[in-house]
C-alpha cells in the first residue's frame, strides 16, 4: 500500500472504470459514496422494498428461507431478525490455500460495493460505508485463494470479507496480520451488525472473481507492451527484417491488433539514417522465423482479446451479481443467478491463452538468441565476455532453461477452468462457472509471462548492445538504457534471480516502451 490518496472514486455516480478499480486496489484512490439524492434514494428503496416482503410474508430467498438446497425451509419474522444471515458466514469459513493478494481483496471489496450499491440488493447505506471505510483506513480481511465453484458466487472467499467487517477472523491492518476485532479497535470502528439479508448479499456474488481479473486485465496490458519491446530487440540483435512489419500486411489483414503491433515494432526499429549492416542479406535469412517475423499476428490476439475481455470485465464489475434482487418498480424479489461467474470464467480462461501463446513466443525468440547455429554470428548463449576466459563462461544458458520451464507452466494452465464444471451442493448448483479458478490461473499465467519476457528482454538487449549499431535506432538505445537502470549487462557469470524479478516487477507496473 502507498502513501495517503489524494484521488477520490465515486461510488453511486455512473460507471466505476477498471482503472478507477485499479487505483484503489493499490491504495492510488480513496473511495466515496455519491452525496447524490437519487443515489441515496435507490438504496433506501431496495431496503424498504426488502422490509415490506419480509412483513408481508413473501419469501425471500436466505432471508426468510434456508439456503442453497434447503430454501424449503421458511423462517418467520423473529427469526430473520434473530439469525440476520450469520450462520452461512461461518460454515463458508471454509477456505484453503495461500491468502489472496491485498490489491486481489482490494479490489473485491470494491467490486462488491458497487453491486450493492446498485440499489437492486436491498441493503442498507450503513453496510456500504462500513466497506468505505474497511478500504479507506486500509483494513484488508485475509481471503484464502481456494474454495470458490464461481456459480452461487464466490461465497467462501466473501466470507471472509464479509465475518471481518464483525470482527471475526483475520485481516492486515498497517502492515501487520492481526485479528478482525483488533484492528477495527485500532482504526476506531465497532463491529458491523449485519440487517436481514446483508450478510447474504456480501457473500453471494463473483465478486472475488472479478477484482482478480480486473488486476489481471491490467498486467495483460503491459505485458502486450513488454512483448513489443522484446521482439523489436530480437529483431536487431538477429539482423532481422523491418520488412515483415509492412503496413501493406496488416491492410491486407486488417486486424487491429495486428496492425497496431505491427506500427509499434516499425516506430521502435525506425532508422535516423540508412544503414545497410542493420539486416542480414543472406539467402537463408530471406524470412525470419516464425516467433520474430509473425510477431505481430500472435501479439495481436492478445492486443484485440483484450478489447472484449475489458469490456466485459467492466460490465461485471458495474453489474448487481447479488441473489435475490429486488424488482426497482414493483418491489418483487427476482430469484435468479446474476451470480454465475461465466462471463468472468470464459473471459479469463481465453486471457490465459493469450498470454500463454506471447510467452511461447518469447521463448521461441530466446532460443533463437543463444543458439549459435540460429542468432546470426551471436556467441553461442549471448556470452558478453570474449578471450580466453571466455570458455568458463556460460551467459544465457541456464536462462534459456528458465524461460523453457516458464513457459511449459504457462501453457499447462491453458486449460479452460470452465470446462471442468460440476454438480455441487446436493445438485443445487449442478452447473458452476469455475470463474474464479479461471481468474487465478490467468493471474499465474500473468505471473509467469512477466518472467519471461523479463529474462528474453535481458537476453535481447545484451544481444543488441554485443551487435552493436544500436546509434541509429536511438528508440531501441533509450529502451536499452531503461532496462539497464535495472539489471546491467551480463559479462561475467552471476546470479541473475534478482535482476528477473526486478524486470518483472517493472514489467508488471510500467509500460517499457513509453507508450
Amino acid at each position: 500500500m502507498k502513501g495517503r490518496a489524494t484521488k477520490e472514486v465515486i461510488i453511486g455516480e455512473g460507471l466505476v472504470t477498471l482503472r478507477e478499480v485499479v487505483a484503489v486496489a493499490r491504495g492510488n484512490a480513496r473511495v466515496k459514496l455519491s452525496r447524490e439524492k437519487s443515489f441515496q434514494e435507490r438504496v433506501r428503496r431496495s431496503e424498504a422494498m426488502l422490509h415490506k416482503a419480509i412483513q408481508d410474508g413473501v419469501p425471500v430467498y436466505a432471508v426468510s428461507t434456508g439456503f442453497g438446497k434447503s430454501c424449503g425451509k421458511r423462517l418467520k419474522r423473529d427469526q430473520i431478525r434473530k439469525h440476520r444471515g450469520a450462520n452461512p458466514i461461518r460454515f463458508h469459513g471454509c477456505g484453503t490455500g495461500e491468502p489472496f493478494s491485498i490489491e486481489a481483496t482490494r479490489a473485491a471489496m470494491l467490486c462488491r460495493l458497487i453491486c450493492l450499491s446498485r440499489g437492486y440488493s436491498g441493503v442498507s447505506l450503513g453496510l456500504l460505508e462500513r466497506l468505505a471505510a474497511f478500504l479507506n483506513r486500509g483494513i484488508t480481511p485475509v481471503v484464502p485463494c481456494e474454495g470458490s465453484v464461481g456459480a452461487s458466487g464466490d461465497l467462501t472467499p466473501m466470507s471472509y470479507v464479509t465475518a471481518a467487517l464483525t470482527g471475526e477472523r483475520e485481516v492486515i491492518y498497517r502492515g501487520e496480520r492481526m485479528p478482525a476485532a483488533e484492528a477495527l479497535a485500532s482504526a476506531g470502528l465497532v463491529p458491523y451488525a449485519f440487517a436481514p439479508k446483508e450478510a447474504i448479499s456480501m457473500m453471494n456474488g463473483t465478486s472475488t472473481m472479478t477484482g482478480v481479473a480486473v488486476l489481471a486485465v491490467e498486467r495483460a496490458e503491459r505485458i502486450l507492451d513488454a512483448a513489443i519491446c522484446a521482439t523489436s530487440l530480437t529483431v536487431h540483435a538477429l539482423k532481422g527484417k523491418v520488412l515483415h512489419f509492412h503496413p501493406t500486411i496488416g491492410e491486407a489483414k486488417p486486424f487491429p491488433g495486428q496492425v497496431s503491433v505491427a506500427r509499434r515494432i516499425s516506430e521502435l526499429l525506425h532508422t535516423k539514417e540508412v544503414n545497410g549492416d542493420l539486416e542480414s542479406h543472406t539467402r537463408e535469412t530471406l524470412q525470419d522465423p516464425y516467433s520474430v517475423r509473425c510477431a505481430p499476428q500472435i501479439i495481436g490476439v492478445l492486443h484485440d482479446a483484450l478489447v472484449w475481455i475489458r469490456q466485459w470485465v467492466e460490465t461485471e464489475v458495474n453489474s448487481a451479481n447479488d441473489n435475490p434482487i429486488f424488482d426497482p418498480e414493483t418491489g418483487q424479489p427476482l430469484m435468479s443467478g446474476n451470480f454465475y461467474g461465466g462471463h468472468m470464467a470464459f473471459a479469463m480462461d481465453a486471457l490465459k491463452a493469450a498470454l500463454a501463446s506471447v510467452a511461447d513466443m518469447s521463448d521461441r525468440q530466446m532460443a533463437l538468441l543463444v543458439d549459435p547455429l540460429l542468432n546470426r554470428g551471436l556467441p553461442a548463449d549471448l556470452v558478453g565476455i570474449t578471450g580466453e576466459d571466455a570458455v568458463f563462461h556460460h551467459g544465457f544458458k541456464a536462462m534459456s532453461l528458465s524461460t523453457s520451464a516458464l513457459t511449459a507452466e504457462a501453457l499447462k494452465l491453458t486449460m479452460p477452468a470452465a470446462s471442468f464444471s460440476r454438480s455441487t451442493e446436493s445438485h443445487n448448483q449442478d452447473k458452476v462457472s469455475m470463474g474464479t479458478i479461471a481468474a487465478r490461473d490467468a493471474e499465474r499465467i500473468c505471473t509467469l509471462t512477466e518472467r519471461v519476457l523479463a529474462i528474453h528482454l535481458l537476453a535481447a538487449s545484451q544481444g543488441c548492445e554485443i551487435r552493436g549499431n544500436l546509434e541509429v535506432r536511438p528508440q531501441l538505445l533509450a529502451l536499452i538504457a531503461r532496462i539497464r537502470a535495472l539489471s546491467k549487462s551480463l559479462v561475467e557469470d552471476r546470479e541473475m534471480d534478482t535482476d528477473i524479478e526486478r524486470l518483472a516487477r517493472a514489467i508488471a507496473g510500467s509500460n517499457l516502451c513509453g507508450k
